[in-house]
């Protein structure tokens, strides 16, 4: 097992070695560390190595000149340079907070990014400031439409963090599929199938094999197949990839530049890099800031108050599961697959760094 601060000075030292400026480094860092913390270990420890990659390549910037090159009092458009996600995705959701302190709300979208970790985390910056924040990207394109074997659409997360009074706040991180590419990672990497409902092979069939998407397969839309909502997904989906590429700039659809190193970007491009959106919501903009909170809590309380199905958990509150790992991962250490501890001690060695190694 590891200690967050173990995993995070390594991360830290490792992005500085490629060449971030310190605060960069420390963003990526916070938010890898964050993801792992959480659960959420597809977007953690696991992503440096692709990140690595990607750098070799020359398709990351480490310097970027992040900019907003365009704006209202409530709105922006940001360009990140080129960055890594998280440097981009920070510096935009830091914005949209700015403009809701002085406009009630902000929007802000962003072209010429990357790959940025966990939404959650950006969403939850808006809690330090009794706002309630929006996050949403999209993706590698391996998602097919319903009806379709065509892969063009991301796995397309949507994040949104409310805050309460005397409960923890509602925090909800989402793919909008029914399984996010870096737990089929995970899978493949542990040699285990997945459930019926998830992907599909090259030709649309049905699969259970983690790796299918490395073969021309795909991932469902959130709903699996028509019957089953399917359609609903994919409108989800859809929404994601316009607001966070159509609306800033970015490549959409088919279009937008894998954020995997086995794969080169497609020849036509339509945008420019991949694309986020972000809000900012202040509280007492609709309603009293007490107000609202007790009514939250009240929300929280009804639900909580659900009767369960015999056999079944009790009814959670989106963020309860995250919250649960967060303390357990700080009582016990974060444990890393053998896979991931491996990349990274080739990593560390590589770039002249100490990596421990857990486990043989």
């Amino acid at each position: 097992m590891y200690s967050a601060d173990y995993l995070r000075n390594f991360t830290f030292r490792l992005f500085s070695k490629l060449g971030c400026p310190e605060d960069d480094a420390s963003t990526i860092a916070d938010i890898l560390v964050a993801a792992e913390r959480r659960g959420i270990s597809s977007h953690g420890m696991i992503r440096i190595k692709n990140y690595y990659l990607m750098h070799e390549k020359g398709r990351i910037n480490v310097r970027p000149e992040i900019q907003t090159i365009r704006e209202t009092p409530s709105t922006a458009v940001v360009d990140g340079g080129g960055a890594y996600g998280m440097v981009a995705a920070k510096r935009s959701m830091q914005i949209a907070i700015e403009k809701a302190r002085n406009a009630g709300t902000g929007w802000v979208t962003t072209k010429n990014s990357n790959h940025f970790g966990i939404a959650g985390y950006y969403s939850m910056m808006a809690l330090e400031e009794d706002m309630i924040g929006i996050a949403m990207t999209n993706a590698n394109p391996f998602v097919a439409p319903t009806f379709s074997k065509s892969r063009l659409l991301g796995t397309n997360p949507v994040a949104v963090a409310i805050p309460a009074g005397k409960y923890p706040p509602y925090v909800a991180d989402f793919a909008t599929t029914p399984i996010a590419r870096g737990k089929l990672t995970i899978k493949g990497r542990q040699g285990e199938s997945v459930e019926e409902g998830l992907v599909q092979d090259a030709e649309g069939r049905s699969s259970t094999d983690p790796d299918v998407i490395k073969e021309g397969g795909a991932i469902l839309p959130l709903g699996s197949d028509r019957a089953h909502g399917s359609h609903k997904g994919y409108c989800l989906n859809s929404i994601v990839d316009i607001f966070s590429a159509v609306f800033s700039g970015a490549n959409f659809g088919p279009f937008v530049p894998p954020q995997v190193p086995f794969l080169s970007p497609p020849d036509e491009q339509v945008g420019e890099g991949l694309g986020h959106f972000f809000g900012a919501m202040r509280i007492d903009a609709f309603q009293e800031k007490e107000e609202f909170k007790n009514r939250m809590d009240k929300w929280m309380e009804t639900f909580r108050k659900a009767e369960n199905i015999d056999g079944e958990p009790e009814v959670m509150i989106p963020g309860d599961p995250e919250r649960a790992m967060e303390k357990k991962t700080e009582r016990e250490g974060i444990e890393l697959l053998n896979s991931v501890e491996k990349d990274l001690g080739e990593l560390a060695d590589k770039l002249c760094l100490d990596f421990e190694i857990k486990r043989s």
